[in-house]
């Protein structure tokens, strides 16, 4: 969904900073991307950027939770049982949307299993974003790993909107139309000019 977020971006002539981990993807060819690895590279390309941009997109989170500690050499396997101890990443939606200091519009996404609209109206306001766009990752042939996909977008306002399913590159530019809308209201009331 990011890449096809950029590319839709693109096509209506603004810039992209595209921050991307490893995928089996081509990237858009006029993006600026920036390529990571781990969620801490992803942290901290996200912070390095984001005050150069208008709006900032987070429509993929990386893991939830890394292992405590990295083995440099292969753990060998046993007959006993293994455990894994896992911390938690830092969290880059939580992260921006507690900036004192944020001037761009800070859209998120939730993809959720079951009680949608509940779930991301709740990551809406602990995340402080501006936008969520929640999508319903229960069905295999939708969002996740699928070309198609239909949305929720909900407003910290409490207005929302819906997308119908239909395939990423449609919802993306629809998506980025709601987007620019949303930012160019935002910055007029701040009687911040774009150019």
């Amino acid at each position: 969904m990011g890449y096809a977020i950029a590319e839709a971006v693109l096509a209506e002539g603004h810039d992209v900073t595209l921050i991307s981990g490893p995928v089996n993807l081509d990237p858009p060819h006029d993006a600026k991307l920036i390529s990571v690895s781990t969620s801490d590279e992803m942290f901290e390309a996200v912070h390095q950027h984001t005050d150069q941009c208008d709006i900032c997109v987070l429509c993929a989170a990386v893991a939830d939770y890394k292992p405590a500690h990295v083995s440099s050499t292969k753990i060998k396997k046993q007959s006993d049982k293994f455990s894994l101890e896992l911390v938690p990443t830092r969290d880059i939606l939580n992260s921006l949307g507690q900036r004192q200091d944020r001037q761009f519009v800070l859209v998120g996404f939730a993809a959720e299993t079951d009680h949608l609209e509940e779930n991301a109206t709740k990551k809406l306001r602990a995340k402080n974003c501006d936008i969520i766009v929640a999508n319903d990752v229960s069905d295999a042939n939708s969002g996740l790993e699928s070309d198609v996909n239909e949305v929720t977008i909900l407003f910290r306002n409490g207005e929302k909107k819906k997308i119908s399913r239909a395939q990423k590159k449609i919802i993306a530019y629809e998506l980025v139309k709601i987007f620019s809308s949303f930012a160019t209201k935002m910055f007029d009331k701040k009687n911040v000019t774009i150019n």
